[in-house]
């Protein structure tokens, strides 16, 4: 049965919503993260009035804050990324919504922010999704891409945590994240830059973690390369992530390692729910530290036959090639091998409702 919201949203009617036209020529070929649907959700939250008040749907729209607002300041602010699916009945669909809330309030407390209530999350996202749906993509591939976010919008110069918030969700329509779509992608070692310390906020989706990582990812696209991979900030040995994305490495004896979450990599969903898909396959597979050394040498010798990096914004994609100042190494056949493939139709499978779903992740809307 569909999962109705239980809280109250007060609509405000959107005075000009985009035309049939228009929108569908967006559907054809929506790209990633650059088109956006008509409405948002908005709550407030004040700590002198209560906390969480004034839960509202309504256009998308420029938001106004006061030059001194908190966040622009003191950097208060952390977000989630998730996506709805087109199911082959036409209902619309989540996966694991769930976990989005509680990372996100995972997030509120490290960065000293007010929790959001997991009821709230989940009635905002479901409710402009419902809002929305006719903003879902059909092309291959495509989905909604959801964009919860909060951030300090109290007016004041003090280092201290605001009093005041916003927690706002808005939606884009996307097809591939990576241009070359499912294809092998090339990453470059950062040796220079880390993205997050022992007792920092890598655990956090904050945008600071991101920020720090865009100087090195620039760098790697100069080099004609995809991504960055951040080595740890200590020993500059222990393989953490990419700019966004976790790692899994595949090995010929039919094991698997990925980094283990020590406080300085995000602890992604899909990260976790290949870790089931992988154990449901009978693999062993082990959540323990990797060295870039490790890395080349496993891949050299053909002992490490697949890499993967995944996320909710690529799902699954193969690591075909690795570079750094020590040079670069192949790893597998460059290509995308059998178990990259063989993770990425079950897990888009389940989420778009062609393939089963024993773990019970998803949600449906409608």
């Amino acid at each position: 049965m569909a999962d109705a919201p239980n809280t109250k949203f007060t609509r405000i009617p959107h005075p000009s919503p985009m035309n049939d036209t228009r929108r569908e020529a967006i559907l054809q070929d929506p790209g990633f993260g650059t088109s956006f649907t008509d409405h948002m959700v908005m709550a407030e939250y004040d700590a002198d009035k209560g906390g969480w008040q004034n839960p509202t749907i309504g256009p998308r729209e420029p938001i106004s804050v006061d030059p001194a607002c908190a966040v622009l300041h003191y950097a208060q602010e952390i977000f989630e990324g998730m996506k709805a699916y087109r199911h082959p009945d036409g209902t619309s669909a989540l996966f694991r919504p769930e976990q989005n809330a509680r990372r996100f309030n995972a997030s509120a407390r490290r960065m000293a922010m007010p929790e959001v209530p997991e009821a709230l999350f989940l009635d905002a996202v479901k409710e402009l999704v419902r809002t929305d749906r006719n903003w879902m993509p059909q092309v291959e591939g495509g989905s909604l891409y959801l964009r919860p976010f909060m951030f300090a919008s109290e007016a004041f110069l003090g280092v201290r945590p605001a009093r005041q918030y916003k927690f706002i969700v808005i939606a884009s329509p996307v097809g591939g994240y990576f241009k070359k779509g499912a294809k092998a992608v090339s990453i470059w070692v950062s040796q220079d830059y880390v993205r997050a310390a022992q007792g920092g906020t890598g655990a956090a989706k904050t945008g600071g973690n991101y920020a720090a990582s865009l100087v090195p990812q620039a760098k790697a696209i100069a080099k004609g390369h995809d991504q960055v991979v951040f080595l740890d900030a200590i020993e500059r040995k222990w393989v953490e992530e990419l700019g966004g994305m976790n790692l899994f490495f595949a090995f010929d004896d039919g094991s698997v390692v990925t980094p283990p979450l020590t406080g300085t990599i995000l602890p992604g969903i899909t990260r976790d729910s290949l870790l089931s898909l992988m154990r449901d396959e009978g693999l062993a597979v082990r959540e323990e530290p990797y060295s870039i050394d490790q890395w080349r040498d496993d891949a050299t010798s053909g002992r490490l036959v697949e890499t993967m990096a995944c996320g909710t914004a690529a799902v699954v994609t193969a690591v075909g090639e690795v570079a750094g100042r020590d040079g670069s190494f192949s790893i597998g056949s460059g290509g995308t091998g059998q178990l990259t493939a063989k993770l990425r139709a079950k897990l888009t499978g389940i989420q778009r409702g062609t393939e089963p779903d024993p773990h019970g992740w998803v949600v449906r809307l409608d």
